[in-house]
Formats: structure tokens, sequence, C-alpha cells
């Protein structure tokens, strides 16, 4: 089974074709079925033979298909001091971009 592992939004992630990821969002206007292209690889494995790069893998490129711009679940942040009355609670939610793994080149 081939697979790469890719770096994007400070993260990194092990991809192989058909998986669905949500990364970061990525910036710029995609509209569904649009091809993303991921240019820094750090490792690629075809089955037989795996490329480790230094600190990338070059001319090694991993594609993919837009599905869809989200955001996740909310998380809340909860400062609190006891016996002061101090209560803060604030919300964040994450944006994400879908993408789904097409071609590992």
């Amino acid at each position: 089974m081939e697979f790469a592992v890719i770096k994007t939004g400070g993260r990194q992630y092990k991809v192989a074709v058909g998986d669905v990821l949500r990364v970061e969002k990525l910036q710029g206007e995609y509209k569904k079925g649009d091809k993303i292209s991921f240019e820094e690889v750090l490792l690629v494995d075809n089955g037989k033979d795996t490329t480790i790069g230094m600190p990338l893998v070059k001319s090694a490129k991993v594609e993919a298909l837009f599905e869809s711009i989200g955001r996740a679940k909310k998380v809340d942040v909860v400062q609190y001091k006891q016996k002061s009355r101090y209560f803060k609670k604030k919300g964040h939610r994450q944006s994400y971009t879908k993408v789904k793994i097409s071609a590992i080149k």
C-alpha cells in the first residue's frame, strides 16, 4: 500500500489514496472538485522502498480534491479563580478544509 507524509498548516499527516482529511483552512477560493496540490512531502513509501526527505522529498507531490469548508465543534475556554468572584468563559471554533487524496506522485 502506497502512502506519504505531508506537512500543511503546521501539522504532519500520513495519507494514502482515497483518504479524507480535515486540514487547517487553506487560503484561496475553491469549489467542490477543485484540485489541490501539497508540495511539502516529507516521506513517500510505495510498498517496496521508502524515500525520506531531508527535509523534503524533491519532485514529489500529493494531489487532492476539495470537498468542503467547515468549522469544528465549539471548545470552551474557562478562567476561574475561587473566592474572588472571577469567572470568564470564551468559546472557539476552528475552521478546517476537508479534502480527499486522489494521487501520490
